[in-house]
């Protein structure tokens, strides 16, 4: 019987937008007969039912399609075809700026082949863009890192009055947004570490009635910001939109340059609980919620649209967590369902991955074997012994957190302190280590000192790279490399972080950044350019972002913490 997994959720419903005739595509209509019909004007395609696919036969198709790329080769430096297609002004506006680039760079100064350069640049970005349509991990960068040396080039804020619940940077490493849980957000200039000024206070409710029940955040559909905590913030990946939603159900759109509010979504286009978790699909301006309410919603936020676009049912708790990158699909975390659902949007398919302690009647309806190996699982838990026999016993009953590493590999965190490294090819983790971040002590007037996991409360991924971060309350953010076959990650180093770790973040911001970058140092033996090539951006606070039940204050800050690792000499 093939090694398949089914799921008892609901079909998902699909809902008609009210952005206007350009979400219409998505959307189907009957006729007077009950045949399915596509709106005038739309090509018509068919809609399946949500079915959860056999893994061993699935191959994701989320690649990315070649044909819609610019593959135009660069001209050769002596074609005739450059001075036709320029005039001698742009020219030489073009060699200009080339010059002044080798000489940020540093370069060496003189003579130069300004087409050979500009035939490099070119090279190298439509190599990256290659690279990432395949959606495979490409980028090893784990390797060019001194994790030897600790990291001397950070930058603390502060400026919120409670727990920082979320931290997102522009890819550009222009700006840096936090959110707390007093419901405002902050805006701050990522090269020079200062405070731009106070993105949104929170907005008092307008009654007392609207702060109690159904009615809480959606009294006033067309007031701008948030009347609640702020729990999740998601920069688009241009940097011209920033997402932010919370406990007040409202999914708000900000621009980001003019600092205004753009647009909000309640109502039918919106949750109707606490909206946890945002994530922008890589390249696009196509954007997924998770809720309380156990629903992710779609929304296209090009310019033009602005819309809600349809929701997607399947969790059986809340969604605390969600990710996606250039393909259409996403991957969502559903608390105490003890689940993580890889979605493939436009083919209405959900793959279900399921954590917690094993069940041999779940797994003999899924196709393993009576028979089957009981020890298959503790193979991937990395204590021996007396000590294997201690990890087994703390069972996973809320998954906490997820990221995608490329399009078909993601890890994921929960509780128990594992952390998971899944593929869409198999069902269960293809690697777990155990105890992520070390058990917790509490002393017990009957049981005497109890030890429990640390729970993973944040992870974060190095879009398609060997690097992933994670994140609890033991004072160290663990940085961790993966292995060039995908199948298992190791310990490489550690940040200093007093408190809970809410939020996470990877990015690779262009060279440029680091040279401009105030408050990044370098080895006297490189350039101040090379000091860093990826920068973490933490969120932490004295709380969990989704609440109150661990309070850490001694030594530590309501703000963010940003680190620029050192690359090898």
């Amino acid at each position: 019987m093939p090694d398949a997994f089914f799921s008892t959720s609901r079909p998902r419903k699909r809902k008609r937008s009210d952005a206007g005739p350009s979400n219409a595509k998505k959307f189907m209509r009957n006729d007077s007969g009950g045949n399915k019909k596509a709106p005038s004007g739309v090509q018509k395609r068919n809609v399946k039912k949500t079915v959860d696919e056999e893994l061993e036969s699935d191959r994701t198709s989320d690649e990315g399609d070649l044909d819609d790329m610019d593959l135009t080769a660069a001209p050769d430096a002596g074609s005739s075809g450059d001075e036709d297609d320029e005039t001698p002004a742009e020219k030489r506006l073009r060699l200009a700026k080339l010059y002044l680039e080798s000489v940020k760079e540093g370069l060496a100064e003189g003579e130069f082949d300004a087409a050979e350069i500009d035939r490099e640049l070119i090279s190298a970005r439509l190599k990256q863009d290659v690279l990432e349509h395949s959606g495979k991990m490409h980028n090893f960068i784990a390797d060019t890192i001194d994790f030897a040396l600790p990291p001397t080039s950070t930058i603390r804020t502060r400026g919120h009055r409670f727990s920082v619940t979320s931290a997102v940077a522009s890819e550009s490493g222009k700006y840096l947004f936090t959110s707390g849980k007093e419901g405002s957000i902050i805006k701050w200039d990522l090269s020079t570490g200062k405070k731009l000024g106070v993105f949104h206070k929170v907005r008092p409710a307008q009654s007392s009635s609207a702060k109690k029940g159904k009615a809480k955040g959606l009294q006033d559909p067309s007031a701008e910001g948030h009347t609640d905590e702020v729990l999740a913030l998601a920069l688009s990946g241009d940097g011209k939109y920033l997402a932010s939603a919370g406990k007040d159900r409202r999914l708000g759109v900000w621009d980001v340059e003019a600092g205004v509010w753009h647009k909000g979504f309640t109502g039918q286009v919106g949750h109707k609980d606490v909206i946890s978790a945002l994530a922008f699909r890589k390249g696009t301006n196509q954007l997924y919620t998770g809720s309380y309410d156990r629903t992710l919603k779609v929304y296209d936020l090009s310019p033009g649209v602005m819309g809600y676009v349809e929701t997607l049912f399947g969790h059986q708790d809340h969604v605390l967590g969600i990710d996606a990158l250039r393909g259409e699909s996403c991957i969502s975390v559903g608390g105490r369902d003890k689940t993580v659902r890889y979605w493939k949007i436009t083919e209405e398919k959900q793959l279900v991955f399921r954590g917690g302690g094993r069940s041999r009647v779940r797994e003999v309806l899924e196709g393993a074997l009576p028979g089957d190996d009981e020890a298959e699982d503790e193979r991937d838990i990395t204590a021996k012994g007396k000590e294997r026999e201690k990890v087994s016993k703390f069972i996973e009953g809320s998954m906490e957190c997820v990221a995608m590493i490329d399009e078909n590999t993601f890890v994921s965190g929960g509780d128990s302190g594992s952390l998971c490294l899944w593929t869409t090819q198999k069902k269960k983790p293809v690697f777990t280590q155990a105890i992520a971040h070390g058990l917790n002590e509490a002393e017990s007037a009957t049981e005497g000192i109890i030890r429990t996991p640390r729970w993973v409360t944040a992870v974060a991924s190095l879009r398609y790279s060997d690097l992933i971060v994670s994140g609890s309350w033991d004072g160290h953010i663990r940085i961790w490399k993966l292995d060039s076959q995908m199948k298992s990650f190791s310990l490489v180093g550690t940040i200093a972080a007093s408190g809970v770790v809410n939020s996470l973040q990877l990015i690779s911001p262009p060279k440029e950044f680091f040279s401009a970058a105030e408050w990044i140092t370098a080895p006297e033996s490189t350039a101040k350019r090379k000091a860093a090539g990826v920068v973490v951006v933490a969120g932490i606070g004295q709380e969990h972002r989704l609440g109150r039940w661990l309070s850490i204050k001694e030594n530590v800050v309501n703000g963010s913490l940003v680190v620029a690792l050192p690359l090898k000499t």
